[in-house]
């Protein structure tokens, strides 16, 4: 198998959403050149439609802050709708997925309570010290949050391979007007989602557990003829 396959393969197998961080911020460098990696996505027409608020600092903590508050009193509303069900067999991944996170976050089947708390970590950022916020442009459609996608996915890799933890979130997007408004974002401008990024903490708990991917005769199709 070529080195550089193996590479890929293992970047894959390594990454993983990752929910609960050290507060060590990631240097100004290191994130600028996972950036620069990522910048290599393909695009239609290249076309590059994304943009992208990060925080650090002080601005991590105010987003934080703001961004719990927020979410904490208001339901979501976010520029693209979330999925309108789960059936069959993504309910049934779903499931197993969030069964499996409780489970690693010490949260008990049915205890609602303890569940809501684990939920709105996600608003917390899982303590990450940075927010990377993804934008589109709003006549794009589909097509500019696919490549956004295509961005979120090469991102979260090149930051693996430069020993950086992330989690993409669609909590992030939930609340598109507050997020606007927080980093003076144009109405042009849609929300797609957020990563939160950092060193992962490697002793607790939640950040043990793996998914699994289905085997490929469930996902493939073959036409010969």
């Amino acid at each position: 198998m070529p080195l550089l396959m193996e590479s890929f393969e293992q970047l894959l197998i390594e990454r993983y959403s990752c929910r609960a961080f050290q507060p060590q911020p990631v240097p100004t460098a290191t994130i600028e050149h996972i950036l620069r990696v990522a910048q290599r996505t393909p695009s239609w027409c290249n076309s590059q439609p994304w943009q992208l608020h990060i925080t650090r600092g002080a601005a991590t903590e105010r987003f934080r802050s703001a961004l719990l508050a927020h979410a904490g009193a208001h339901r979501a509303e976010p520029d693209y709708a979330f999925p309108r069900e789960y059936r069959g067999v993504y309910l049934e991944r779903r499931r197993e997925c969030g069964f499996q996170l409780y489970a690693a976050a010490g949260v008990a089947r049915g205890d609602r309570d303890a569940s809501a708390r684990q939920t709105m970590e996600n608003f917390r950022l899982f303590g990450a010290p940075h927010a990377l916020i993804v934008t589109t442009d709003e006549a794009l459609g589909v097509y500019g949050v696919l490549d956004c996608g295509a961005w979120v996915n090469n991102f979260m890799l090149a930051a693996r391979a430069a020993g950086v933890a992330s989690i993409a979130q669609a909590a992030l997007a939930a609340h598109p007007a507050f997020t606007r408004q927080f980093f003076d974002i144009s109405d042009a401008r849609r929300i797609v989602c957020g990563v939160s990024f950092g060193y992962e903490d490697g002793a607790h708990p939640v950040n043990r557990f793996r998914t699994q991917r289905a085997d490929l005769e469930t996902v493939v199709r073959w036409h010969d003829a």
